[in-house]
C-alpha cells in the first residue's frame, strides 16, 4: 500500500507572531536542523491527551519528567522485550512522541531479565504497592515542608555566635533545587507500577486474542476493570456530601456557590450544618488535592484552593437528587456485567486453558486499578503541591522586585529560574539592591508571552511524517489509541469511510443519540447540560462530576486504557476515543449518534434522528 504522510515538522506554518518560538524552550526539546533527515524519518504523534494546550516554558517540566520516566522503566528497569522508551519533542508549543522499538536481534536476550523483574513485583504485589504508597506520600510530605521566605535583611546574631558561616541564601537555592528534585522523584515512582499494570493487562489481552480470535477489545477490558478505584474517591466524597445536604435539609444554602465563604458560613450556622462542615473538612485531606485539569499546567485549578469548584459540583448533585436522579455509580450493574462476560468466556475453554485464563485475568484485575489510581497521587496531589510552591516562589520574587507579575516566572525555563535566584541572592548578598533580572528580563518575558499567545491560535497536527506500515508498540496502542487503523483513518486512507461518520476506538459500549457539547478546556465544564454528548480533545479523570448527566463521550485521542475510556466504562456510558478530529469537526449543538460498541460517531441530520431520547442499549459482542 502506498503510504500517505502527515506533514514534516518544517512543513507546518508558524503562526503569525510566533516567529522564533524555538528559543523559548530548552534546546533539547526542539527538532534540530542538523538531525533533520533522521528526525523526519521517524513517525511522531501529538500527545494532546496529556498536554492539550501550548506549553509556557516552565510548564515543560511535567512533559519532560513524565515521558523520560516512562521510558526508563521500559528500557532500563523492566527491559520490556519489544519496547524501549519514547523520544519526545516540543513543536509549535505541543508535545510530540516517537516510540523507540527494540531491534529484533536484541529481543530474545531481554526476555529472561524482563521475566525476573516483573516476577519480582507480581510475586508480592500488595506489599510492594503498599511500600509505593509510603514512598509517594513521604515525598509529598517533604514537598509540603519547603518554603520560599524572603532573604533576611541581616544575618541573625545567633548565626554569628553559632558559627553558621552562611547568609541564608543557600536555603532559598536549596529549596528550589529540592522542589524540582522531589517532583522528579515522584515522577520516577509514578511509572514503577504503571508499566506493570499495562504489562499484566497486555498478557491477558494477548492470551484472549489467541484463544478467542474474534473477541472485542472492549470485552477484555470489561473483564479486568476495577469498580471502587481511588481515583473516583474525590467525586464519591462530593456525592456523599450532596446526599448529606439533602438529608440535613441544607439544600437552600447551595444557591451561591460562587461565593464559597458565604456558602460555608450559611451552612455552618444552619441546624445540622456543623455535621456537614465536619464531613466537608474531613474530605479535604487528601481528596481535595484534585484538579479539574490534569496537573500539568500552572493554570490548573485545585479543589482545595478553589472551594467554589467542589461546592458547585455538590450543588449540581443536590439538584439532581431532588429531581429523583440516581447519582451513585452503578457499581453492582458493572460487577454483574463483568462476571457475566467472564463466565461466558470461561465456559468456552477446557479445564487447563480455563485455569490459565483465570490466572492471567486475576493478575490483570489486581494490577489494573493502579493504571488509574496513580493519577490521584502524582498528577493531582504531587503536582498540586508543586504548583502551589511555584506560586509561593513567584510571589516572593515579585515582591522582591524581580518580576512585574507572578505569572512572569512561567515564561522562563526551570533552569533559567535557577539563574534568576542566583542573581537575586548575589545582588542582595553584596548590598547592590535590585537584581539584574528586573531590567534584563521584562522585554524577554513580554516577547515570550506574545509567542505563546500566537502559538495558541493554531491546533496541533495530530502526527508528523510517514507512519510505519504497522504500529506494534503496546503502550502507544493502549494508552493513546495510536493504531495502524486509526492513523490510516486520520490520513483519509479508510476506503470504507462514510460521509459525516468519524471512526475511533470502541472504548465503552452502548448506543445513544443527542446534542453535542464541545469542551476545549476544563473551565467550560459548567456549560455542559444534562443529556448532551461530551466532545473534547481528551477528558481528565477529574471531570467525573459531569459524567452523571452526559449521554456519551467522544475524544480526539486515547486508547482502551485512556482516562476517557476507563471513566466511561465505570459510569456505564458509551465512549468513542481516538477519533483524531472530533473536537474540530463537530460543533456544539450538532446531533450525534455515538456507537461505543462499534467505535463510530455519526453527525446526524434532523431526518436521521430516529431513535428516541435517551436510547441506550448495551450490545456486547462475544
Amino acid at each position: 500500500m502506498t503510504m500517505k504522510s502527515f506533514p514534516k515538522p518544517s512543513d507546518l506554518p508558524v503562526p503569525a507572531g510566533a516567529e522564533g518560538w524555538e528559543e523559548i524552550y530548552p534546546y533539547y526539546l526542539v527538532f534540530q536542523d542538523e538531525l533533520k533527515e533522521e528526525e523526519d524519518a521517524k513517525f511522531w504523534f501529538c500527545d494532546s491527551s496529556h498536554w492539550p494546550t501550548v506549553f509556557k516554558p516552565f510548564e515543560t517540566i511535567g512533559g519532560e519528567f513524565a515521558v523520560k520516566c516512562l521510558g526508563q522503566y521500559n528500557a532500563r528497569h523492566l527491559l520490556i522485550p519489544n519496547a524501549n522508551g519514547i523520544e519526545f519533542r516540543v513543536h509549535l508549543g505541543y508535545l510530540y512522541m516517537s516510540p523507540i522499538p527494540v531491534p529484533e536481534d536484541q529481543i530474545a536476550a531481554r526476555v529472561p531479565e524482563f521475566e525476573a523483574r516483573v516476577g519480582h513485583y507480581f510475586g508480592d504485589w500488595e506489599n510492594k504497592l503498599a511500600a509505593w504508597h509510603d514512598k509517594v506520600k513521604g515525598t509529598i510530605a517533604d514537598m509540603e515542608q519547603i518554603s520560599f521566605d524572603p532573604l533576611p535583611e541581616i544575618v541573625p546574631f545567633e548565626d554569628i555566635t553559632n558559627g553558621v558561616g552562611k547568609d541564608g541564601s543557600e536555603i532559598l537555592l536549596d529549596n528550589y533545587d529540592r522542589l524540582i528534585s522531589l517532583t522528579y522523584q515522584n515522577w520516577q515512582y509514578h511509572f514503577e507500577f504503571l508499566n506493570l499494570g499495562y504489562i499484566a493487562y497486555l498478557d491477558f489481552f494477548n492470551f484472549c486474542k489467541e484463544v478467542f480470535p474474534n473477541i472485542p477489545d472492549l470485552s477484555i477490558a470489561t473483564m479486568v476493570q476495577g469498580v471502587d478505584m481511588e481515583l473516583f474517591r474525590p467525586d464519591d466524597e462530593l456525592k456523599s456530601l450532596a446526599l448529606l445536604a439533602v438529608e440535613l435539609d441544607l439544600v437552600q444554602h447551595f444557591s451561591r456557590t460562587d461565593d464559597p465563604a458565604a456558602t460555608l458560613a450559611a451552612i455552618a450556622a444552619a441546624p445540622g450544618g456543623e455535621r456537614w462542615i465536619k464531613q466537608w473538612e474531613e474530605a479535604h485531606e487528601p481528596w481535595f488535592n484534585f484538579t479539574i485539569g490534569n496537573g500539568f499546567y500552572a493554570h490548573d485549578k485545585y479543589w482545595n484552593e478553589h472551594p467554589e469548584i467542589p461546592l458547585g459540583f455538590i450543588a449540581d448533585y443536590v439538584s439532581r437528587v431532588q429531581d429523583g436522579a440516581q447519582i451513585l455509580r452503578p457499581t453492582q450493574k458493572l460487577i454483574a456485567e463483568k462476571q457475566r462476560i467472564v463466565e461466558e468466556y470461561t465456559e468456552l475453554l477446557d479445564d487447563e486453558a480455563a485455569a490459565i485464563f483465570e490466572a492471567k485475568r486475576s493478575l490483570a484485575a489486581t494490577a489494573y486499578p493502579y493504571v488509574e489510581n496513580h493519577n490521584f497521587y502524582i498528577e493531582h496531589w504531587t503536582m498540586g503541591v508543586f504548583w502551589r510552591k511555584v506560586r509561593e516562589l513567584s510571589t516572593m520574587l515579585t515582591e522582591a522586585g524581580v518580576f512585574q507579575d507572578p505569572e512572569d516566572l512561567l515564561y522562563l525555563g526551570r533552569n533559567e529560574v535557577r539563574d534568576v535566584l542566583f542573581d537575586l541572592v548575589t545582588n542582595f548578598g553584596v548590598g547592590a539592591g535590585t537584581p539584574i533580572a528586573a531590567v534584563a528580563l521584562p522585554k524577554k518575558i513580554a516577547k515570550r508571552r506574545l509567542i505563546v499567545d500566537a502559538l495558541k491560535t493554531a491546533r496541533p497536527a495530530p502526527a508528523l511524517n510517514t507512519p510505519p506500515q504497522t504500529i506494534t508498540e503496546p503502550f502507544t496502542r493502549m494508552l493513546w489509541g495510536i493504531t495502524t487503523e486509526q492513523v490510516q483513518s486520520w490520513l483519509g486512507n479508510d476506503e470504507d469511510a462514510e460521509e459525516n461518520v468519524l471512526k475511533g476506538m470502541a472504548a465503552s459500549p452502548g448506543l445513544v443519540e443527542g446534542p453535542a457539547r464541545v469542551v476545549m478546556h476544563a473551565d467550560d465544564l459548567s456549560l455542559v447540560q444534562a443529556g448532551e454528548i461530551l466532545v473534547a480533545p481528551i477528558t481528565a479523570p477529574s471531570w467525573g462530576p459531569i459524567f452523571g448527566k452526559i449521554k456519551a463521550t467522544v475524544t480526539d485521542i486515547g486508547g482502551m486504557m485512556s482516562h476517557a475510556a476507563i471513566v466511561c466504562r465505570e459510569y456505564d456510558l458509551p465512549a468513542v476515543t481516538g477519533t483524531g478530529s472530533a473536537s474540530a469537526t463537530i460543533k456544539t449543538g450538532d446531533l450525534l449518534r455515538v456507537d461505543g460498541t462499534k467505535g463510530t460517531v455519526q453527525i446526524l441530520t434532523d431526518a436521521e434522528l430516529v431513535a428516541g431520547p435517551g436510547a441506550h442499549s448495551h450490545a456486547h459482542q462475544h
